[in-house]
């Protein structure tokens, strides 16, 4: 069994919709949605965060990568090569991937597993938590060890969960 930790986000147009179609076409389970400071580029609107478990006996990490392009595009997003980190109708990162419960580990300048900022942003990691309190970034250790870092507590604490914009999941 594949599986894969998929972060989302949106800050430009409808980011409640563009988040609830995501996670609608991915499946699987669904944090909270968090409201966050933008990252790497600080003028812009904020975003709307979650992550989401997904399951699928038969996608490989480069499958994973292919849909979250796929919503990507479906959500006309739009990339500006002069703001890598800029604003954005969709943002879907693949965080990690496990085959069989052992993680995918790639290199691959296209899909590097586990992604290659996943450790630095509260972002990603606190609504990862929701899911999977005991969850374990390849690499790097205890999501929640990670949470609790000097580096990351500032960024913790800007995070806003949004129970009002509850997204179902199907566990």
């Amino acid at each position: 069994m594949t599986r894969a930790l998929l972060s989302i986000g949106s800050n430009l147009g409808d980011r409640w919709a563009y988040l609830k179609e995501a996670v609608s076409a991915l499946g699987g389970t669904v944090s909270g949605v968090y409201e966050t400071p933008p990252w790497g580029d600080a003028d812009q609107p904020a975003y709307l965060n979650a992550a989401v478990l997904v399951r699928d006996p038969a996608a490989g990490a480069g499958a994973w990568l292919e849909r979250a392009r796929s919503l990507e595009a479906a959500a006309g997003r739009v990339r500006d090569p002069e703001r890598r980190f800029g604003p954005r109708t969709l943002d879907v990162d693949v965080i990690a991937v496990w085959d069989d419960d052992k993680p995918v580990l790639s290199d691959d300048p296209e899909l590097t597993l586990p992604h290659p900022r996943a450790h630095q942003r509260a972002f990603v990691l606190k609504p990862w938590l929701d899911i999977d309190p005991h969850a374990e970034l390849p690499g790097y250790g205890s999501v929640a060890g990670l949470l609790d870092t000097p580096e990351l507590a500032a960024d913790t604490h800007a995070l806003t969960p949004r129970p009002d914009l509850r997204i179902e999941s199907e566990a």
